[in-house]
C-alpha cells in the first residue's frame, strides 16, 4: 500500500537522523582534536619528535579513538596506566630548566617526563576527550605529606557531593580521598570554577580565570590546534 511505502521512507529518515545527531553528539567531535592539525601546529613550534616521543604521541592517538568504554572505572584506570607506566617524573627544574611549568599533553608526551602537573593534565584532558564531563572531573592542589610538598592530582565525582576517586602519579591505584590520607586538599579546579575544602565540603569561590597558569596553559593547547572552550 501507499501508505506502507510512506510509512517505511519516513523511518528510514528517522533512522538516518538519529544517527547522524549520534555521531554529531561524539564527545570526540565536540571536542574538535583534529590531530592532523595539531601535528603540523606542534612541528612547526616544536620541531620534529623524537622516535621515542612520536611512539607515544601515537599511542595516545590511538587511546582516545579506542570505543568508549561503557564502565567508568576503566576508563579511568585506563588513563591513569597509560600516563603513569609511560612517563618519568622528573621535577620541572630538570626538564624545563624553570622552578614550575605546566606542561601541555604534547610537550608531556615529547618529553616522555615531567612533574605532578604534567601527568594530572595529561590525564584530565584526555578523559575529558574522551567524553567524561567537567562536573565530574577537578584538578586538585594538594600537600603531599609524606613527601613534604605541593602536589597535583586529578579527581572524579560522581555525583557532585559523592567521595571523589583519585588519579595520581604517586600511587598505581586509585582509591576514594577518604584513603589517601597522606594528601591534604589545598584547592581544585577545571574550566568550570575554583574550590577550596571548607567544613567538610568544597565552596566554589570563583572561577578559573584566576588561575594564570591555568590560562596560560590553554593558551599553548590553542595554539597547538587543540579544541579547547571554556
Amino acid at each position: 500500500m501507499k501508505w506502507r511505502r510512506i510509512s517505511q521512507k519516513y523511518w528510514q529518515y528517522v533512522v538516518a537522523f538519529l544517527l547522524v545527531l549520534l555521531f554529531a553528539l561524539s564527545p570526540q567531535l565536540i571536542a574538535g582534536w583534529n590531530f592532523d592539525t595539531i601535528n603540523a601546529r606542534t612541528l612547526q613550534l616544536y620541531g620534529p619528535a623524537t622516535p621515542a616521543a612520536q611512539r607515544h604521541i601515537n599511542e595516545w592517538i590511538a587511546l582516545l579513538n579506542e570505543p568508549p568504554q561503557r564502565d567508568i572505572k576503566k576508563t579511568l584506570n585506563h588513563v591513569n596506566h597509560f600516563f603513569n607506566s609511560r612517563m618519568r617524573f622528573v621535577d620541572d627544574i630538570i626538564v624545563w630548566g624553570v622552578e614550575d611549568y605546566w606542561a601541555t599533553p604534547i610537550e608531556f608526551l615529547r618529553k616522555g617526563a615531567g612533574d605532578c602537573e604534567d601527568y594530572a593534565l595529561a590525564k584530565y584532558f584526555t578523559l575529558r576527550e574522551l567524553g567524561v564531563p567537567a562536573s565530574q572531573l577537578r584538578l586538585i592542589y594538594v600537600k603531599a605529606l609524606e613527601l613534604n610538598k605541593a602536589h597535583m592530582v586529578v579527581a572524579w565525582y560522581p555525583t557532585p557531593d559523592a567521595i571523589p576517586l583519585i588519579l595520581d602519579n604517586l600511587k598505581t591505584a586509585i582509591l576514594p580521598a577518604t584513603q589517601r590520607n597522606d594528601l591534604l586538599p589545598v584547592y581544585s579546579f577545571n574550566e568550570q570554577g575554583l574550590w577550596i575544602p571548607q567544613a567538610g565540603k568544597n565552596k566554589r569561590v570563583g572561577d578559573s580565570t584566576r588561575l594564570s597558569r591555568w590560562q596560560d596553559l590553554l593558551t599553548k593547547m590553542r595554539a597547538e590546534g587543540f579544541g579547547i572552550n571554556e
